[in-house]
């Protein structure tokens, strides 16, 4: 039996990707450009197992079994063993010969809430399709392969900042993720994830913005004339490190994306009133300082992501406890990179107003820009037992 384990990140659009042009293949409507995190703080774990002893093709995510005949699954199975036939007359040919006959069982967990608007399908898919070509000896291009899992999922076989260029051939071939910087290109850039709520969301983000597309006028006009100046701009703003500009351009898209949600018709409500707050408490913050210090931007949920510089965050995050009071359940409040108490200046406070909202925010995990997919060398790392079966403890 040959065991593979990799881990993959999540990652946090700043230019959303709503709306496909190609359902089957996963072809956006328009480009889009995220920020990974860092895999300290989220990430999914993937083990993958190929043995002559196993009689299908199995898979567990999160410790449940799962479908593994779903169709976007069998697409990234299907096209990584197709690359691995490929090229099998290289040095490694045996090997990958034989484990190509084989059936694998695939064993994946994330450390964070999964389908909560926290971008799992990403580094799911990602981590799945990292793992198969290090199990097969594949190389090369994976984030075509990855988009045909999740859209977004391209996008997170690269870490730092990253492009997902929407392409214009039918077959998608040119529909791929770039990285624009490395992770340590500004390494002042902080996140901060505010977990609003860890449920499932009503309109997952495949029907939703399939109805988006079908009756939202706003995306069409988002997509064709609204979205490729903001990639210029964004890419500009990240390369300059203006996080002025970074800021207001996240903030805008976050809104306008959500704009084409309420459009949509009927319409689709991803924020609830705790993400509504968020965004006034950001806003007047900004106000009272006079500059863009933070951002906010929303996926399809209702958690928000905070992008700040890292001498802000300890009073802003001081500003979310004092305006969220958590509910004493004896859970850690603050997770992730540390942070320190801040001080609360009687002008800040006057200006943020005094309105609370005990257990608003559940907790808070701070990260910063991180790097891409990498294979563990590290066997109790690994998922799957000697049986090929889940260990206990996943």
């Amino acid at each position: 039996m040959k065991v593979v384990t990799c881990t993959a990140p999540v990652n946090i659009a700043v230019i959303k990707y709503w709306g496909k042009r190609n359902e089957d293949l996963i072809l956006p409507i328009n480009s889009s450009l995220s920020v990974t995190l860092h895999q300290d703080q989220l990430k999914t774990t993937t083990s993958i197992a190929a043995s002559r002893d196993f009689t299908e093709d199995r898979i567990w995510l999160n410790g449940k079994e799962g479908d593994i005949n779903h169709s976007r699954l069998q697409s990234c199975l299907r096209e990584i063993r197709r690359l691995a036939r490929k090229r099998r007359n290289n040095a490694a040919e045996d090997t990958v010969s034989r484990i190509l006959n084989y059936k694998v069982h695939i064993c994946s967990v994330n450390n964070f809430p999964t389908a909560a608007g926290l971008a799992s399908s990403a580094a799911g898919y990602a981590c799945l399709v990292y793992t198969l070509a290090k199990l097969y000896g594949v190389e090369g291009e994976l984030s075509e392969i990855a988009r045909q899992g999740s859209g977004s999922a391209c996008r997170s076989i690269y870490g730092g900042f990253v492009q997902w260029v929407m392409g214009e051939r039918e077959d998608g071939k040119d529909s791929l993720a770039q990285q624009v910087e490395t992770e340590s290109h500004w390494p002042e850039l902080r996140i901060l994830i505010l977990v609003v709520s860890a449920e499932k969301k009503h309109v997952g983000s495949t029907s939703g913005m399939q109805t988006s597309v079908e009756t939202s006028p706003l995306l069409k006009l988002r997509a064709e004339t609204v979205v490729p100046e903001r990639m210029k701009d964004m890419i500009e703003s990240i390369k300059k490190r203006d996080f002025e500009s970074f800021g207001q351009l996240t903030m805008k898209d976050s809104n306008q994306f959500h704009a084409t949600c309420l459009d949509t018709y009927p319409p689709i409500f991803y924020l609830n009133q705790i993400s509504q707050r968020i965004i006034s408490l950001v806003h007047r913050y900004n106000d009272h300082y006079g500059q863009t210090k933070v951002a906010y931007s929303f996926d399809a949920g209702p958690n928000a992501v905070i992008f700040t510089l890292e001498p802000t965050v300890n009073e802003f995050v001081e500003l979310v406890k004092r305006s969220f009071p958590p509910e004493s359940n004896g859970d850690t409040f603050l997770k992730g990179l540390p942070v320190n108490p801040g001080l609360l200046s009687p002008d800040l406070l006057s200006a943020v107003g005094s309105d609370l909202c005990p257990g608003g925010v559940q907790y808070i995990i701070a990260t910063q820009p991180g790097p891409g997919p990498s294979k563990s060398e590290d066997v109790s790392l690994d998922l799957l037992g000697s049986d090929g079966l889940p260990k206990q403890s996943v």
